[in-house]
């Protein structure tokens, strides 16, 4: 399935030029291409990121605005970890030798049922829209008994663009 998504937005890399817009330190564009390394590097942990990536990128251009890659909310991100998630228990199922600290975590948060609490808490920004039901008290308790001195990381496989028009 990995694959299959990496193969596709590889059609979309193919056109990309080389000129990265940057303004306040982010990567702005409405278009976004993965990195080579995304489809030549079978990396498990990479490919997880791969994943994240497009779930995060895709979400962004649905929301849209005046400049997709500043887009940011509850939904994209939350989407964006649960592919992270995902795509990592998929291709430690391949190769049970794969490690990654990080994304061993991040798979312990989720099957303790705090992913939702987790994105707001390391992520959230005062204009989301979270649902009622996160309890981000209740995953503080949680992240002091099981995540000690816990570092979130985001790692995107790619970069914003302006399409040639």
């Amino acid at each position: 399935m990995i694959r299959l998504a990496v193969l596709l937005a590889a059609g979309l890399a193919a056109g990309c030029n080389n000129e990265i817009y940057v303004r306040d330190g982010v990567t702005d564009g409405d278009t976004f291409y993965l990195a080579p390394r995304a489809i030549e590097d079978d990396d498990p942990a990479l490919q997880a990121w791969v994943a994240y990536s497009l779930m995060k990128s895709a979400c962004q251009l649905e929301v849209g605005g005046e400049n997709p890659a500043r887009s940011s909310s509850y939904g994209c991100e939350f989407s964006a970890r649960i592919a992270l998630v995902e795509s990592w228990e998929e291709q430690r199922a391949e190769d049970e030798t794969a490690s990654d600290a990080y994304l061993d975590a991040l798979l312990s948060v989720r099957r303790a049922g705090f992913l939702d609490e987790y994105t707001v808490y390391y992520f959230g920004e005062d204009d989301w829209l979270v649902p009622a039901e996160v309890d981000v008290a209740r995953f503080r308790q949680w992240k002091r008994r099981h995540l000690g001195r816990h570092r979130p990381q985001t790692e995107i496989v790619g970069s914003w663009n302006y399409r040639q028009r």
